[in-house]
């Protein structure tokens, strides 16, 4: 009777041990839009931004909320950080039609990015500049975003 509840004693300590060895799976790298904070294992799920995605994101540069005339935009992969106003410190950099007052950014996959641009104020003669941090979740289809720009 005592080996018996020694062993049952023994097998739930086992058992108790093995099952918290194992580790939460999941996307463990803070950049992916993916990122599980809770995951202790990576588990190849983790999603990057970058182009070879089927989204257009149309920006719109507005300065004190007037559209203005954009000459770039300037994209950063994986980022919601102002990496500075620098062309060489983005992954993209789009040069406007000068006919539209909107940049199209096609084929964007899922994920973070930091979307900068230059344009040009008719109405106070002057550059403006400006960029935001933005998390694009859709896989696909287009999207309208405003990027707040200044002088």
């Amino acid at each position: 009777m005592k080996k018996s509840i020694l062993i049952i004693i023994v097998s739930v300590f086992i058992t108790a041990f093995v099952s918290s060895c194992k580790k939460k799976k999941g996307c463990t790298d803070p950049i992916s839009i993916k990122y599980d904070s809770d995951a202790e294992e990576d588990d190849g799920s983790c999603q990057y931004a970058g182009t070879g995605g089927s989204t257009t994101i149309i920006a719109f540069p507005k300065h004190h909320s007037k559209l203005t005339r954009p000459y770039h935009a300037y994209v950063k992969f994986n980022s919601q950080d102002f990496p500075g106003a620098n062309p060489s410190a983005y992954d993209l950099d789009i040069i406007a039609d000068t006919t539209q007052n909107s940049i199209e950014i096609a084929n964007l996959k899922p994920g973070k990015y930091y979307i900068y641009m230059t344009a040009y104020d008719t109405t106070v003669s002057a550059p403006v500049k400006g960029g935001i941090p933005y998390v694009l979740s859709q896989s696909s289809g287009q999207l309208v975003l405003t990027v707040p720009v200044t002088e």
